[in-house]
């Protein structure tokens, strides 16, 4: 038997067994990161374990960064007491291959983990210490869109955030609270530069996390908590800078089926952790294919990101990287995936892809009509892109990603994922009459409102905020499975098509209002009328 906090004791038997260890020295990098790192991770969850961990440790082995990572958690202590401190920091990553085989490697690069938090007060003054020293870089951060927000949908502050702006530095309880107490940490302890990289996977993530930090700076100077030269720190992009992001990999929760092939290879200590929703193991598992985008503005330097794949550009061509990922080169084919997958039984994305009518469907919305009008990075050709996506990525059975999963908050993905093609068409002087894809995703998530599918049954549709009032738009407009009268169907329809917050324009001014009204009249024509309208509009 072999252990992940041991692993050092069985060099060896490791290696026999085909895991991939480090080459660099481990104690000394850890003890330096210890003692002082130059890269802090915030949100120590499965992304950093599976993605980050390996990056910084491909640039440990090639010989560019001699300081291990410290990672902090600010919301929970769960994953510093339960999932780092038992395995020494130790990570197993478990890259799953599309057929079938299982990848191991040990990564060693985290030199230690804490809570970050006002209720663990040792572990705070750490962290404060280690962002009071002009030798700290950067830090990343992985803690959700969730973690940057400060107000609620009405647009008033989130409780706790108006309590900590109020209150001051000494107050701070969230991780954008926290942030900006240790940036003036930073400032009062000589202001040395910084860079701050959110690599959570929204558009703009830089400029979001920068609002955030400053409302709440903003707020405590107003209430004469911080000097006006605190401001201008923060607010200096050469000093303290919030570079954007791209970031793509497919990170499951740690799954059943690894930890028992785990096990059954001889491991010992790598049961998976439940933690509500979320399991967490001492393994971290994902899928071989990455893509991590940065600007590239550090202003008190970095290591050799590119040694561990990073790409380093100018935040235009991050833009351009992300606006291609989510409106042309990913994002519409998982939605039009996820909306078909729950109207037609699916619970895998990886069985949808060896549905033929699906298959065309997803290469119809990349191919044909996302490509004609794709925003090219290049630094990442589109092309490829979805070539990898849909050839290597989508069928991969190993990752056991969900369609209704990814169905969630639906409403609020339809104008980056679809509205935005269809403005380009219309920018470009390009007619609308040659979409069948994106119209067809369109009726699709009306005909999936009605939470039936296809052989009658029903089923609890994935949480949205606008699902009750909409489902109420269709009941009141007598809209169930069988009908098909055209009046009726525009009668109630026509104020969601039209909606500019629903889909960044009007589907009837863009020429497409009236043909999306028809295919829900035939998608919605009885049982089994689904898959006949998928197939009668995508069949070769």
């Amino acid at each position: 038997m072999v252990s992940l906090k041991h692993w050092q004791l069985s060099r060896d038997e490791l290696t026999k067994m085909g895991v991939k260890l480090p080459s660099f020295d481990v104690d000394a990098t850890r003890a330096a990161g210890a003692r002082q790192p130059v890269w802090i991770h915030f949100g120590g969850g499965n992304l950093y374990r599976a993605f980050h961990a390996e990056i910084a440790q491909d640039v440990m082995d090639a010989g560019g960064l001699d300081r291990g990572v410290v990672v902090v958690e600010t919301f929970s202590p769960f994953t510093v007491d339960e999932v780092y401190a038992p395995y020494d920091e130790n990570i197993l990553q478990v890259i799953m291959h599309e057929d079938g085989a299982l990848e191991e490697r040990v990564l060693a690069s985290t030199a230690a983990s804490l809570f970050c938090n006002p209720k663990r007060p040792d572990d705070y003054a750490q962290v404060q210490k280690y962002f009071e020293s002009d030798e700290l870089q950067f830090a990343s951060f992985t803690i959700t869109e969730k973690g940057y927000a400060l107000k609620d949908p009405s647009g008033e502050f989130f409780g706790y955030v108006a309590a900590e702006i109020a209150n001051g530095p000494e107050a701070a309880a969230s991780t954008m609270g926290i942030v900006a107490a240790l940036l003036l940490a930073r400032y009062e302890a000589g202001a040395a530069p910084i860079a701050l990289v959110s690599t959570d996977n929204f558009s703009q993530n830089g400029r979001r996390f920068r609002d955030a930090v400053l409302t709440i700076a903003n707020g405590w100077y107003e209430a004469g908590h911080v000097s006006q030269g605190f401001i201008e720190y923060v607010s200096d992009e050469s000093r303290v800078s919030f570079p954007w992001s791209m970031i793509d990999r497919i990170t499951p929760n740690p799954a059943e089926a690894v930890a028992q092939h785990l096990a059954a290879e001889g491991w010992s200590d790598l049961p998976l952790i439940p933690n509500g929703p979320v399991n967490f193991a001492g393994f971290a598992n994902t899928e071989q294919v990455h893509y991590l985008v940065v600007e590239d503005s550090f202003p008190n330097g970095r290591p050799a990101l590119e040694l561990g794949g990073v790409i380093l550009t100018d935040r235009e061509t991050v833009d351009k990287a992300d606006t291609m990922k989510v409106t042309t080169c990913l994002n519409p084919l998982h939605t039009g995936l996820a909306v078909y997958g729950c109207l037609l039984g699916y619970t895998k994305i990886a069985d949808e892809m060896r549905d033929a009518d699906l298959v065309a469907l997803v290469k119809r919305l990349g191919y044909d009509e996302g490509m004609p009008v794709v925003v090219n990075p290049g630094v990442i050709d589109p092309k490829e892109f979805i070539d990898v996506l849909v050839e290597h990525r989508l069928p991969n059975p190993s990752l056991p990603d969900a369609p209704q999963r990814i169905a969630q908050d639906t409403s609020q993905k339809l104008p980056i994922r679809y509205g935005h093609t269809i403005n380009a068409y219309l920018a470009a002087g390009k007619s609308t009459s040659s979409l069948v894809g994106i119209p067809l995703v369109i009726a699709g998530w009306l005909r999936y409102l009605e939470a039936v599918d296809d052989t009658g049954a029903a089923f609890t549709p994935s949480p949205d905020p606008l699902l009750a009032g909409l489902q109420k738009r269709l009941a009141d407009g007598g809209i169930e499975l069988g009908v098909t009268d055209a009046a009726t169907i525009h009668a109630t329809m026509q104020p969601i098509l039209s909606n500019l917050e629903i889909f960044d324009c009007d589907l009837y001014e863009a020429g497409l209002g009236e043909r999306i009204e028809g295919m829900f009249a035939e998608l919605n024509a009885g049982l089994g009328a689904v898959r006949a309208t998928l197939h009668a509009y995508l069949a070769a």
